[in-house]
């Protein structure tokens, strides 16, 4: 039962970086359909490979021709580093723009990532989207403001995630950028 939570918390990931990288279209300089696709993938599965990364980093990207712009937030430098550096060695990548943000180091930051996460885990329908190698709900923590990124599996599961953010004690404000895998009716 674990192993196929993790495979759908699995894919579900992999579904949230597709989707960050589907919104990039392909620039035709001399790069054909199937190259662009090609690159994406590559990029995609590097980022998912990184060592160090979890539910409090998140990381996306946009592929233009050769050029590769890597977004997000992380909360070690390292996690930056390496993204760049694993997607430099892509064939087919001439250039690598590293627009990932380190997050501050902060106590009180901290303090609201784990108790934000805590509060995820109480609330059943969600803990599946924070555990595995690559959690499919990201939760970003700057200055006490606290942002939800990632997929969930429908409108209620992003509902939920925003409630449990923002009844977590000291955080300033929440904004919730989690994407519906599937809608539902919003009158009953």
């Amino acid at each position: 039962m674990n192993t196929i939570k993790n495979k759908l918390v699995a894919l579900a990931a992999m579904v949230a970086i597709a989707a960050s990288a589907a919104m990039a279209a392909p620039q035709t300089t001399g790069q054909t359909e199937a190259s662009y696709q090609q690159v994406v993938k590559q990029v995609r599965h590097k980022l998912l490979m990184l060592n160090h990364t979890g539910v409090f980093d998140n990381l996306a990207f946009k592929v233009e021709g050769s050029t590769v712009t890597l977004y997000g937030q992380v909360t070690k430098p390292i996690i930056r580093s390496d993204a760049e550096a694993s997607v430099k060695r892509i064939e087919g990548v001439e250039q690598v723009v590293n627009n990932i943000e380190v997050l501050p180091l902060s106590g009180f930051d901290d303090s609201i990532r784990a108790r934000t996460y805590r509060e995820m885990l109480r609330m059943g329908a969600l803990y599946r989207y924070t555990r595995g190698v690559n959690p499919s709900l990201r939760i970003i923590v700057r200055g006490g403001h606290v942002t939800l990124e990632g997929v969930v599996a429908n409108k209620t599961d992003k509902q939920l995630a925003y409630i449990a953010a923002s009844r977590v004690p000291g955080v300033f404000s929440v904004t919730n950028n989690l994407r519906a895998e599937r809608g539902e009716s919003e009158a009953y």
